[in-house]
This record gives structure tokens, C-alpha cells and sequence, in this order.
């Protein structure tokens, strides 16, 4: 337990430190591809991100998704790639290459569907290379550049705001 609390900490700091270094793109490029990251304990149904797509004018083939969960367990059917504590080190450390190659991915949005504010999840986020970031989470603004305050099982309202918030940024 002493070292799982040592590891958050290090994981912390490292968000910090990111966060206070990020420099946010001032680019106006079109979403061309979206990369997503949602918390598998958080959703029962899983949104239907090629309705996002489609809404956003792209094909499903240039939306990427990836799940986290904590822990999985063996019998479990789980969302394919799914994530879990056991791909994440120290100090910021993806353990993962297929993970770690989602997040080298400089997607033109990536959206985080989360609403806890956990640290292994922010630590994916503020890994992430993507030009523009967009989330749920409403604790800690430094995340994401967009905060679209919905709840998590109301994923239509969910796109036609991130929809209206991208035509207004002249993004779609």
C-alpha cells in the first residue's frame, strides 16, 4: 500500500509538471482525427463514438479508442484495447507500446470520457500529443482546453456540444 501511495505521488508530479509546461496549440487546423480515452468503470453502455464521427464529418476509421480500468478480471469481457494500472510506472512511465503509441498520436482532438478525477487517468491525458483536448472532467480545468459539462450517459448532448464548440472554433 506504501508503494502504490509513492507511485500516485510520482504519478502527481508528473501531471503537474506537464501541465505547467504545456504549451497549447494556437493552430486552427480541422479535426481530421480524434483519438479517444474513456473509463470503462465509469460507463455501463459504451457511447457510440462512430455517431460522433459521423456528426464531426469523419469516417469511423479516423476515430481511435481506448479504454482504462483498473483492474480486469480474467473472465471479464472488456472493451478491446482496454488498459489497466499494470501498463502505468512511475514518474509518468507508460509500460505499454501499443498504449504508448496511441499517446505519441498527435490526433487533432482527443477526448477524454471521464468524469473522476483520478490520476491515472489525467496522467493518460496529459501524455497525450493531441493539437486539442476536450473532456468531461470539471476538477482540475489545466486537463483538457474544453470542458463539456454533461453526464457521462447523456452522449448525444455530449456531441451536439462538442459539435456547436468546434463549428464556433472553425475546427469542423
Amino acid at each position: 500500500m506504501i508503494l502504490k501511495g509513492l507511485k500516485e505521488k510520482s504519478n502527481k508530479n508528473y501531471i503537474n509538471s506537464r501541465l505547467k509546461n504545456r504549451v497549447v496549440s494556437q493552430s486552427n487546423s480541422k479535426i481530421n482525427s480524434i483519438g479517444v480515452i474513456f473509463n470503462a468503470e465509469e460507463i455501463d453502455n459504451l457511447p457510440d463514438f462512430n455517431f460522433l464521427a459521423k456528426n464531426l464529418y469523419l469516417n469511423k476509421e479516423e476515430i481511435e479508442i481506448i479504454a482504462f480500468k483498473e483492474q480486469v478480471k480474467k473472465e471479464e469481457n472488456t472493451f478491446k484495447p482496454t488498459f489497466t494500472l499494470k501498463h502505468l510506472g512511475w514518474k509518468g512511465v507508460i509500460k505499454d507500446k501499443e498504449l504508448q503509441q496511441f499517446l505519441n498520436k498527435e490526433f487533432d482532438l482527443l477526448i477524454s470520457y471521464f468524469k473522476n478525477d483520478t490520476t491515472h487517468l489525467k496522467l493518460l491525458t496529459v501524455s497525450s500529443k493531441s493539437k486539442f483536448k476536450v473532456g468531461v472532467l470539471e476538477t482540475d480545468e489545466r486537463v483538457n482546453d474544453l470542458i463539456i459539462k454533461t453526464e457521462m450517459n447523456d452522449f448525444k448532448t455530449f456531441t451536439s456540444e462538442l459539435k456547436k464548440y468546434l463549428n464556433i472554433l472553425n475546427k469542423i
